[in-house]
């Protein structure tokens, strides 16, 4: 499953490698037509929290604790059926996990990824 994720922001041109394509920011991105953004869904409860996504403000050396809060949110009750609908999808589908966040790398869809990745992993290890 983990090959089977990636991550990218959502002005990028489409691909027919994307698999579904899966929108993870809990605001519309700017200047964005919905019919332009070729989605599959828009999960904006998995995104952080507002004041999660306020507190970090895209600081990179906030990342590492943003990290960490963002997947104890994960866990919580806001979260946690969006969160099980992206394990589902991801159990099936190859994903590319969108976001309008300039810094991919330091955004929630790289910390999705990462998580999602792991539990593939884990899974694979109970199965096994």
């Amino acid at each position: 499953m983990a090959e089977q994720i990636t991550y990218h922001r959502v002005y990028e041109e489409t691909s027919p490698k994307d698999g579904k394509r899966i929108l993870v920011d809990r605001v519309w991105p700017r200047g964005m037509r919905k019919q332009d953004a070729h989605l599959d869904e828009w999960l904006r409860d998995v995104a952080p929290s507002s004041e999660l996504r306020r507190w970090y403000g895209h600081e990179p050396s906030r990342f590492a604790e943003f990290r960490r809060r963002y997947l104890s949110e994960l866990k919580d009750a806001g979260h946690r059926q969006a969160a099980e609908h992206l394990c589902d999808l991801a159990a099936h589908d190859k994903l590319t996990l969108l976001t309008a966040t300039k810094d991919v790398d330091h955004s929630q869809a790289a910390v999705l990824a990462e998580w999602l990745a792991k539990k593939a992993v884990t899974k694979s290890r109970v199965a096994g």
